[in-house]
This record gives C-alpha cells, structure tokens and sequence, in this order.
C-alpha cells in the first residue's frame, strides 16, 4: 500500500499560477523550431528553412568558424484602440535558432540567402576543387 498527500482544500490561484495557464490564458511565447530540409547537389547544399508569417527583416543568417547559424526573434502586439476596453490582450514571442556546421567542401565566402513564400532558402556553393570532374580520357604514351 502506497501513501498519497490528500488535501481536502480546494486549489488556491497561487496554486494555479505555476500551471502556466490562468482562468485560460496563456504566455503567448512560440519556440518551436522551424522545419529545415538539406540538400546536397552537385553544385553546392540547399537549406530550406519553412518559416511561415514572417518578413525577411526578422531573419539573421551568419556564418562564424564553419558554423551557419539561422535566428529569428519577432514580437507583435494585438494593440488596442484609443478608447477601447478590453478583457483580455495578448502579447507573442517568437524565437528560434538553428546552427549547422558546414562541411570542408562548402564555399563560405559565396553563401546567398533569399526569403520568398514562408521559405528561407539559402544555397552554399561547394568549393571548386570539391565539385566532381567529369571523366577524361589519359593518353597512354
């Protein structure tokens, strides 16, 4: 037989107010990362990052030590109008961050970026002397 605490009080709002979510409100703060796919071509790698609702201002795309780092951080208010009462009135935080080490064969000095449609899409060029040769034929003398 196992003991259990019992109480015979009802929960206070002090209680409540560690349960993240008061008379049905909620912080608002959205971290969840971004979907990214990784393409290796011939040419170079493709890096799709799906990031919906956002403008290409809110993005930060840095390159330090082989390390691609991906960030975002965007704050938006539902603001109410002069004279207007209201109930309740969120605030939202959105912010992620995503690094990827670079392989030796990427062109670091050539990376471009480009966000269009909810799709960040960043190309790294690989080097010329990783880039595959195409066959040749050696003359036997």
């Amino acid at each position: 037989m196992s003991l259990v605490r019992f109480s015979n009080q009802l929960p206070s709002v002090f209680d409540r107010f560690f349960d993240g979510d008061i008379m049905g409100w909620s912080n608002n703060v959205d971290t969840t990362l971004p979907s990214v796919n990784i393409k290796e071509t011939k040419e170079g790698f493709e890096v799709k990052v799906a990031a919906p609702g956002f403008e290409k201002s809110d993005f930060n795309v840095e390159l330090n030590h082989d390390v691609l780092t991906i960030s975002s951080e965007k704050k938006c208010e539902n603001e109410a109008k002069e004279g207007e009462q209201y109930t309740r009135r969120e605030y939202c935080y959105s912010a992620f961050k995503r690094s990827f080490v670079l392989p030796d064969s990427a062109d670091g000095e050539r990376i471009k970026a480009e966000y269009k449609n909810g799709i960040l899409d960043i190309n790294i060029p690989k080097k010329e002397e990783a880039r595959p040769k195409p066959k040749r034929l050696i003359e036997i003398m």
